[in-house]
């Protein structure tokens, strides 16, 4: 019988806390992702199933148009999917090699206040890693991101098409 595999918890349990925590959240977006920190984008729920990112409508973020510039909700709703990603990759072994493929948007509404963007691909994206870990194949994961403003009106929908691998360890000599 094959042993199914196991996600180490801790790591998990790390992610969702500081995630979940506006300030350290804020603190790892000035270290490696500035632009998201400029922006004011934060994560307002991350557990196993879905991530939810709000970027609000200000004058940084906003095009000559008078809403929120596309490349600002692609980065929010690439957030809501790749928050779920660093879920179950962050120093998880083996390590997994991530990057997005494809991104097509839909922009169906002028974004003039906040816009939430959720991904709810947390089981897809759980059981294509443990696809890659187990088959030592590279996986592709489409992910779907759907962008409300605070009257729960969708603005836009992204899907961010991810490939991922199993990382083999390298012979140590």
């Amino acid at each position: 019988m094959e042993e199914a595999y196991t996600f180490n918890q801790e790591h998990i349990n790390f992610v969702k806390k500081t995630f979940n925590n506006s300030l350290k959240f804020r603190l790892m977006l000035f270290k490696i992702l500035p632009m998201g920190f400029l922006s004011g984008m934060k994560i307002t729920e991350l557990n196993e199933e879905l991530c939810t990112v709000n970027v609000p409508y200000k004058r940084l973020n906003k095009n000559p148009f008078n809403s929120t510039f596309w490349a600002v909700l692609g980065m929010a709703a690439e957030m809501s999917s790749g928050g779920l990603m660093t879920l179950y990759t962050h120093k998880q072994k083996p390590s997994i090699s991530m990057l997005v493929a494809d991104c097509k948007g839909e922009f169906i509404k002028k974004a003039t206040d906040v816009t939430s963007f959720t991904c709810s691909d947390g089981a897809l994206i759980k059981a294509k890693i443990i696809e890659a870990i187990k088959t030592k194949e590279g996986q592709i994961i489409p992910t779907t991101m759907v962008g409300k403003n605070e009257a729960g009106e969708v603005v836009a929908k992204f899907l961010f098409t991810w490939t991922i691998k199993a990382r083999t360890p390298k012979n140590v000599k």
